[in-house]
């Protein structure tokens, strides 16, 4: 039985179409526009800045499930390499095959139970997969929020 993974892929699958939708309606001159930053705030990243944050949360949960590998795509993910609409697109299309590849690795629910050591310490992969569809929702809210600030388009996916 495999409700559990369902679920989980059908989470992780609207994180990442709504991330291609919302790159798609933001202007190439607004993907790395950042609002003014106040001393008083939590520090402001862009739209794109936050979809690539978002992209790299189920990537390194991913590569970390298939390889044991927790490594931060930090470096390859920063907006200087990824710099037009249409390489946040391609990342996208490739963290998306990663973790399309990591889901194959289920065979059934009872596979969430298992634990792996992510990166510190042992946890089960249901946490895991919980805890990073979280995360990559929440970068990706934060993107949509720096989006509304300059567009009045309908957020995508909502």
């Amino acid at each position: 039985m495999k409700t559990l993974i369902d679920s989980f892929d059908r989470q992780f699958r609207a994180v990442h179409e709504r991330s291609v939708l919302l790159i798609g309606r933001v202007p190439a001159d607004k993907l790395f526009w950042k609002p003014r930053d106040l001393g008083r705030t939590m520090a402001m990243f862009s739209c794109g800045e936050y979809i690539l944050r978002s992209a790299a949360a189920v990537e390194q949960c991913f590569g970390g499930i298939t390889t044991k590998l927790w490594d931060d795509p930090f470096e390859w993910t920063l907006p200087e390499k990824l710099s037009t609409p249409a390489l946040v697109l391609e990342y996208l299309g490739e963290v998306e095959e990663t973790r399309q590849k990591g889901f194959a690795y289920f065979t059934g629910d009872g596979d969430l139970a298992r634990q792996m050591p992510a990166p510190d310490r042992l946890r089960p992969i249901h946490d895991i997969l919980l805890d990073t569809v979280a995360r990559a929702e929440n970068f990706q809210g934060r993107a949509f929020s720096i989006f509304r600030m300059f567009s009045d388009e309908k957020v995508p996916g909502f």
